[in-house]
């Protein structure tokens, strides 16, 4: 049940993710790659949320949303391939700014994801 959990959350992060990020690259022609760092960003925020209200749904909510949703939402891989791809152009300021801003702001967005539903959650 909960492989099924996570593969339904999967199905609709992934789909989500490209969508996202294809519709943020088209608006914001940039070397910076800002699809994959608002994906990331937007998803460590839900993840801070789903670690917060766990205790309260249980481990089949963090495997649809946390593992399942999140994890095929969200992107090391690409973030790991930009950066490089980044540093390869000679781009190595932005490489640095964009791995720096993407591990302390989404640190930062799990942090507010997580007090905003456990303040909600109340």
């Amino acid at each position: 049940m909960t492989a099924l959990l996570v593969a339904l959350g999967a199905a609709v992060g992934a789909p989500l993710r490209y969508l996202v990020d294809t519709a943020i690259k088209a608006r914001t022609p940039s070397a910076f790659p800002w699809g994959t760092w608002v994906v990331n960003l937007a998803g460590s925020f839900v993840l801070g949320g789903v670690v917060a209200l766990t205790p309260l749904f249980g481990p089949g909510f963090a495997a649809l949303l946390g593992t399942g949703f999140c994890g095929a939402f969200t992107t090391y891989s690409t973030f790991g391939w930009e950066t490089l791809s980044l540093l390869e152009r000679g781009r190595t300021a932005l490489a640095v700014g964009y791995a720096a801003a993407s591990a302390v702001v989404g640190v930062a967005a799990a942090l507010a994801g997580h007090a905003l539903l456990t303040a909600a959650a109340g």
